[in-house]
């Protein structure tokens, strides 16, 4: 609700001993909130000084549609969208948030753009390195690391090698 989440900003701001933040997300679409509560929300936290710009993270493309003009009508555009992005996940690609985002002047970030270290050679050789996020489990999980997988991130290691890059 715009309630809490003006109150959770409030608790950051708090906890971080600030005035105000930049930059203020809302992170993944609740169908449930009605979506001119959760934007009426970004655009309060900018009118009352609680952040200078606001951002979406994660959001499908309709509704990100419906907030980009939401937010442009009050006076608070869209300054930037956060997906993840990169060579296994295309889905800001695939379902045309790069596209929108383009279309109406937001900014595009990345998040994850080494899909937690499979995009490395951390896994290429050795198996799962103790030490690393798969044997956590937590985020990153053994099973994601299939045969299919790897055979294709050796692929595209031996292809960037042959242009002096590394994966």
């Amino acid at each position: 609700s715009r309630k809490s989440l003006l109150a959770s900003l409030d608790q950051s701001l708090r906890r971080m001993k600030l005035d105000y933040v930049d930059l203020f997300y809302s992170h993944r679409y609740d169908p449930a909130t009605p979506i001119e509560e959760t934007l009426q929300a970004l655009v309060d936290a900018v009118r009352m000084g609680k952040a200078l710009y606001v951002g979406l993270s994660r959001w499908p493309l309709e509704p990100t549609r419906q907030a980009v003009r939401f937010l442009r009508e009050a006076g608070t555009p869209l300054l930037i969208y956060q997906g993840r992005l990169n060579r296994l996940d295309r889905a800001p690609q695939e379902e045309g948030i790069l596209r929108l985002c383009q279309e109406e002047g937001v900014g595009f970030i990345a998040f994850s753009p080494l899909a937690q270290g499979l995009l490395t050679q951390r896994y290429l050789h050795s198996g799962i390195p103790a030490d690393s996020r798969m044997a956590q489990a937590r985020f990153l999980k053994p099973s994601a690391l299939t045969p299919e997988l790897l055979s294709q991130l050796r692929d595209w290691q031996a292809e960037a090698a042959a242009e002096g890059l590394s994966l």
